[in-house]
C-alpha cells in the first residue's frame, strides 16, 4: 500500500497480513513474501517513478521510531537531489550520527 504520508513519491509499504508488531516476529515464510513483494514493487516503481535508487526497511520499537505497532517495511524511492547530500542514508536516523 501507498504511504499515507510519504517521503518521496511512490512511497509504498509492506505490510503482513498476520497482526505482528515487529518483523523480528514474523516467520520465514512472511520473511520471504515480503522480500518477494519488495522485489515486485521496485520493479513496479522503476516503471512508474524512475527513481535513482531506493531506501528499504523497518523501525522496529520505540527508540527507533516505530509508531505504527503492526509490522511494515518501507520501500522509498530516492531521486538525485532530494536531498543535499544523501551519503550515510538510513544511518541519519539517528541525527548526527550518519556521517564518516
Amino acid at each position: 500500500m501507498r504511504d499515507a504520508n510519504p517521503v518521496s513519491p511512490g512511497h509504498t509499504l509492506v505490510v503482513p497480513k498476520r497482526p505482528i508488531a515487529s518483523w523480528f516476529d514474523a516467520t520465514a515464510d512472511e520473511l520471504r513474501d515480503a522480500m518477494r513483494l519488495i522485489s515486485l514493487i521496485k520493479t513496479q516503481l522503476d516503471e512508474s517513478h524512475h527513481p535513482d535508487g531506493y531506501n528499504v526497511g523497518f523501525n522496529d520499537g520505540v527508540a527507533a521510531g516505530q509508531t505504527v505497532f503492526h509490522a511494515h517495511i518501507h520501500v522509498i524511492p530516492r531521486f538525485a537531489g532530494d536531498v543535499a547530500d544523501p551519503r550515510g542514508g538510513v544511518r541519519h536516523a539517528v541525527i548526527g550520527r550518519g556521517h564518516y
